[in-house]
């Protein structure tokens, strides 16, 4: 069904000819998602998250996102980015943003959209004992890692999850003193070396400025 005008207005959307644009997002990327739309007064995207807890169950997100796409639809959005990578899906949330017509950020998990997806990829034979954290991950280490893996209660569980890492890399997106501190205390908690980058938004940044100025 078209929406008419009134439609589109009643449900938070613009009238014909200023079609809103949506990004479809895990709730890991909902901060950087709005830091990068607001710096760039991208007041004609809207963004709509996911609950990044699914990262524990990827089995699920594929079918998460089909349902929110058929809403998103409905409300009569026709183009909308899809800010995920394959995060675990084994290729079945490609396969699902290509027979949906979404745009999607091409990469195996958002570690790869900060670095820069090709750079990343080509180092991950070196870095193959390396455990990435995000500003996301960095504040919900104890809600997404250590309390989920069971941490808290057999911390003798530690060799089992992490004996083949050598360090964690805190991929800093912000340069934010009191992040870089929690982010060596969770190196030290898993006893892991440290060491920090300074990523910024990286492919995402630029995916999410193509995707709002239409390039």
């Amino acid at each position: 069904m078209k929406l008419d005008d009134a439609d589109l207005t009643e449900r938070g959307l613009e009238p014909s000819g200023h079609a809103r644009l949506l990004i479809l997002a895990c709730g890991a990327l909902a901060h950087e998602i709005l830091a990068v739309t607001r710096a760039n007064c991208f007041e004609h995207i809207d963004l709509q998250c996911l609950p990044a807890i699914l990262h524990n169950h990827p089995e699920r997100i594929t079918p998460a996102v089909r349902d929110t796409v058929a809403e998103a639809r409905s409300a009569g959005y026709t183009r909308i980015l899809l800010a995920y990578a394959d995060c675990g899906t084994g290729g079945h949330l490609q396969q699902a943003a290509a027979e949906l017509g979404l745009e999607m950020l091409p990469g195996p998990h958002c570690y790869a959209f900060f670095e820069g997806t090709e750079g990343f990829v080509a180092r991950a034979e070196e870095e193959f004992t390396a455990f990435y954290l995000t500003d996301f991950l960095v504040r919900q280490f104890d809600a997404f890692v250590w309390e989920p893996l069971g941490l808290d209660r057999h911390p003798e569980l530690r060799d089992t999850y992490f004996g083949h890492y050598e360090k964690l890399v805190y991929q800093a997106q912000t340069d934010d003193p009191l992040l870089t501190l929690k982010a060596q205390d969770c190196a030290k908690r898993l006893g892991l070396a440290f060491e920090r980058r300074q990523t910024g938004y990286g492919d995402l940044e630029k995916a999410i400025k193509e995707f709002g100025t239409g390039i």
